[in-house]
């Protein structure tokens, strides 16, 4: 799947960026997408995927590296998962 929401998402300046923040924002039930990098842990993947089942939110996974959304966030800085 494409990036063209996560761009979205940048450019609104309304998303998420790491682990924990993301975790604490599903747990809320605040987030609408979730964005995975290819090459994201499976241990994240699968905390994602327990907390989407329950709210029922969309989770994305890119076909960028992590390396590739950190540049494509704009960060100095890999990442993993982030959210809008």
């Amino acid at each position: 799947m494409s990036a063209e929401n996560l761009k979205k998402a940048i450019t609104e300046k309304t998303f998420v960026i790491g682990t924990e923040k993301t975790l604490k924002e599903l747990k809320k039930g605040k987030v609408k997408e979730v964005f995975l990098a290819k090459n994201c842990p499976e241990l994240i993947k699968k905390k994602v995927q327990k907390y989407s089942e329950v709210t029922k939110i969309k989770i994305v996974q890119l076909t960028e590296t992590n390396e590739e959304v950190g540049s494509l966030c704009k960060k100095p800085f890999s990442i993993n998962i982030c959210c809008y």
